[in-house]
């Protein structure tokens, strides 16, 4: 009997060993694959990290190239507005050659075309250079062109200077009157009139040269020219 349950104790031995064996066999292997397992996850981490990289990586990239895009588009516009305004203000300035502008001439304002006031000035630089001869030729040829310009009245006062200095008198008196009697408020009316007495004086009309000065003192008694006159009228006498 003895022996009997020596041998059942060697044979329980015996199976728990291979038994303990089996299972650290098996979680060994349990363990081999839980690790292969997390190599393989862990690779396919790895992988799809490089690819969030990657991708990561090319949209920095696309978004540098649309910021490099938006930066010349929006150079592109501010080269495209300048060149507009430029152009703009081209056309404007163009335009405002061409059209009527208030001018102030001898205290007098009103509005005249470009041209109008371009051959005006024309005129009186030939006068003042001395050509009187041209001088009145334009200012007779200007006074045709724009018979209601603003610029008549002076236009009649030099156009009488021009012809004084060619001693034309007469029609310089005519020339001076026209003024006179077109706007006795202009501010030339007092040498207009002074101007006619001087042209009568060398036409030897004293008589009339006496008039012209008396009423230039009557009707402008606080202007230079009024001064003049008195002085004149004194050497009369």
């Amino acid at each position: 009997m003895g022996c009997t349950m020596g041998e059942g104790l060697s044979g329980l031995s015996t199976l728990s060993a291979y038994d303990l064996r089996q299972r650290v066999d098996a979680s060994q292997q349990r363990m081999a694959d839980d690790l292969k397992k997390a190599n393989d996850d862990n690779a396919q981490l790895r992988r799809s990290l490089l690819d969030l990289s990657n991708q990561i990586e090319a949209l920095r990239d696309e978004v540098a190239g649309m910021r490099g895009q938006n930066e010349k588009l929006a150079r592109d516009l501010a080269d495209t507005q300048r060149t507009q305004k430029d152009l703009t203000q081209g056309v404007d300035e163009r335009l405002r050659k061409f059209e009527p502008g208030k001018v102030t001439v001898d205290g007098k304002e009103f509005v005249a075309d470009p041209a109008e006031k371009q051959e005006f000035e024309a005129a009186l630089a030939t006068l003042r250079k001395g050509d009187f001869a041209g001088a009145q030729t334009s200012f007779v040829a200007f006074m045709k062109r724009y018979p209601q310009s603003g610029y008549r009245s002076s236009s009649l006062f030099w156009l009488g200077n021009a012809q004084y200095a060619l001693r034309d008198y007469t029609n310089a008196v005519a020339n001076f009157r026209a003024l006179v009697v077109a706007e006795p408020a202009h501010l030339r009316a007092p040498e207009a009139l002074l101007s006619i007495a001087n042209c009568q004086l060398e036409l030897k009309d004293a008589k009339s040269a006496r008039k012209s000065l008396e009423d230039l003192v009557k009707t402008y008694p606080q202007s230079e020219a009024a001064s003049v006159a008195k002085a004149q009228l004194a050497n009369l006498k």
